[in-house]
């Protein structure tokens, strides 16, 4: 005798909720009975219909594909859903395995920037870095929090902000001159793909681990140090956010790295 089962027990064992059962029912893809109080009722042939549906929107295939599929399956259209199955989870390996290294590679650059040498004056050659900036002047956490998403909307290759380490924000340096370290010019988002650049050349860079306000006392030694060492300085300020909220919610664990491209006094 065929046994029958009630939407609940069919709900808890695929984990499916029972308005997505009502839904494939409506679209004629299962096809319970009702029992003489008005229940619902499935059949061995319904589990076939779902698991059919879980493998197939597991990778992503439409309804209306898998409609056309249930409804009229033959050994060529078996074979021809299987063959797709086989490329989507090729594309699903393939998007893994890029996202495991992109996860690693954060992990890497976390345990680097936390152990970065603090304090220490670096003079380092850079070639051109591109990336995408927002030249709009802001002044608090907030105003910067906005200016980030709308970066990461521009460049989905960096859509990860934890461990990004590519984020940072504009100090101008006439500001910077005057002593104004609250104000900033704009954000950016140094990326393969930015449609702005920052130019090749030699960058002065310091790291401090700790809270954003010490940007007020490392440019200036910044500045000390260049003019000590027969530098000039050649650009603006760069605020790189190497470990910040996103990485810890410990202000104490928090590097950030300040650059500005230095030229040689002849």
């Amino acid at each position: 005798m065929e046994r029958y089962f009630k939407i609940g027990e069919i709900s808890a064992l695929y984990n499916i909720g029972v308005d997505s059962l009502r839904y494939y029912e409506k679209l004629g893809l299962i096809h319970p009975i009702r029992s003489e109080s008005g229940y619902r009722l499935y059949s061995i042939h319904d589990f076939w219909c779902l698991n059919v549906i879980r493998d197939l929107r597991g990778l992503d295939f439409s309804m209306e594909q898998i409609a056309d599929y249930l409804h009229s399956h033959t050994v060529e259209s078996t074979l021809q859903t299987l063959a797709a199955e086989s490329r989507a989870i090729s594309e699903k390996m393939a998007f893994l395995e890029k996202l495991k290294t992109n996860v690693e590679a954060r992990m890497e650059t976390i345990r680097t920037a936390a152990s970065q040498p603090v304090g220490q004056f670096v003079i380092s050659s850079y070639v051109e870095r591109r990336c995408f900036a927002i030249a709009e002047p802001y002044a608090n956490d907030a105003e910067m929090d906005i200016l980030i998403k709308r970066l990461l909307n521009r460049d989905k290759n960096h859509a990860y902000i934890i461990g990004s380490q590519q984020i940072g924000s504009i100090l101008q340096l006439e500001q910077a001159r005057q002593s104004d370290f609250s104000h900033y010019s704009g954000a950016f988002l140094l990326a393969d793909g930015g449609d702005q650049c920052f130019p090749a050349g030699e960058y002065l860079s310091v790291c401090y681990r700790g809270s954003y306000r010490q940007t007020a006392r490392y440019v200036p030694a910044m500045f000390a140090y260049a003019e000590q060492n027969g530098y000039v300085l050649a650009g603006d300020i760069l605020e790189l956010l190497r470990i910040d909220i996103h990485t810890s919610a410990d202000p104490q664990e928090y590097v950030t790295e300040l650059q500005v491209r230095v030229e040689k006094l002849h």
